[in-house]
């Protein structure tokens, strides 16, 4: 069987103009300039900010994969914070794309991979795990430090091993965060999945728990080290081009590390070719030539390419996905 080559962090925005049920808030000077700057090296205009983003959101990623070497894209869906007793801090919830959406897209284009985003502390939890386990889906991402979760804590434990029984997958934010607002920067910490790991659930570390601000707490060594206890337990590249986040490309490229290396952009995060030319992982050549790629999903990785990491990381993922490892 050929394996795909995937793109497996993928964010999908919407504004509900479609039905879709997405939102998204702009509440701050920052935050309409940082999402400006995110939809302009998107490659989406800024005026999506006032209406029709769920559509063009679609159509442009559609477009990018089909258009690049990659055979898919794994888009995520976002819950909302919730505190320890189900009840949701909608306060501060920043976005949301709901679990339907994500399957219906998949449904309708091959190129897509649904991953749902369910907190565990829901009232409805282990119910809306059952419905997105019936519809197919294997992935579950969830962004701890955002939607305050503490991996640790017993009561989700029969939420850990259901997932773990269907085989759906974990891909957890790990490491800094500076795009959403963080309720704890400790359930960012790689060794908060252990008990997840321990229900025997596969987990992908995101970023590979590596810093994004200059004052992170930078885990990467930690999730190395845990390689070696849980087979299990893998990371990915996402954003890892980035000025802020290039680097940790040095720890994730040796050739025994990238054994557990899953490919994945973290779209619409801009894809610049600075962070590997900076880091020295590619010569000044490479980076103008990389960046003048319109295609930010290919840009990616033809970047990921030229920084070392090989050919194997593309499509892990859908080994994993076959059951294979």
């Amino acid at each position: 069987m050929k394996l795909r080559k995937i793109d497996g962090h993928v964010h999908l925005i919407g504004d509900g103009s479609s039905g879709s049920g997405c939102w998204f808030k702009v509440k701050t000077f920052k935050d309409k300039l940082l999402a400006k700057i995110m939809l302009r090296e998107a490659g989406l205009p800024t005026s999506t900010l006032k209406t029709g983003m769920d559509q063009l959101y679609v159509e442009t990623l559609l477009k990018y994969v089909q258009s690049s070497d990659l055979d898919a894209a794994v888009l995520l869906a976002q819950d909302l914070p919730y505190d320890e007793k189900g009840n949701q801090l909608l306060k501060n919830a920043q976005f949301y794309v709901p679990n339907q959406y994500v399957i219906d897209l998949a449904k309708k284009h091959s190129e897509f991979i649904p991953a749902c985003s369910i907190h565990p502390a829901r009232l409805d939890a282990l119910d809306e795990l059952n419905r997105c386990i019936d519809a197919g889906v294997r992935v579950m991402k969830l962004l701890p430090n955002y939607l305050n979760i503490d991996y640790a804590n017993s009561a989700f434990f029969p939420f850990w091993k259901r997932m773990a029984e269907a085989k759906i997958i974990l891909l957890s934010h790990t490491g800094g965060e500076k795009t959403v607002k963080v309720y704890n920067p400790r359930f960012a910490d790689p060794r908060k999945l252990k008990p997840v790991l321990e229900c025997g659930v596969t987990v992908i570390a995101a970023h590979a728990a590596g810093r994004s601000g200059i004052f992170d707490a930078d885990w990467t060594e930690d999730l190395l080290s845990m390689f070696k206890e849980y087979p299990c337990l893998f990371a990915d590249n996402s954003a890892l081009t980035t000025l802020n986040r290039a680097r940790t490309l040095k720890h994730v490229l040796s050739s025994s590390i990238q054994k557990r290396i899953i490919h994945g952009s973290d779209f619409p995060v801009p894809i610049v070719a600075f962070g590997p030319w900076m880091s020295k992982k590619i010569t000044w050549a490479q980076c103008r030539e990389i960046q003048k790629e319109p295609n930010v999903l290919q840009r990616d990785y033809l970047l990921k390419n030229a920084a070392g990491f090989s050919s194997k990381t593309f499509t892990r993922l859908d080994r994993i996905l076959s059951n294979e490892l």
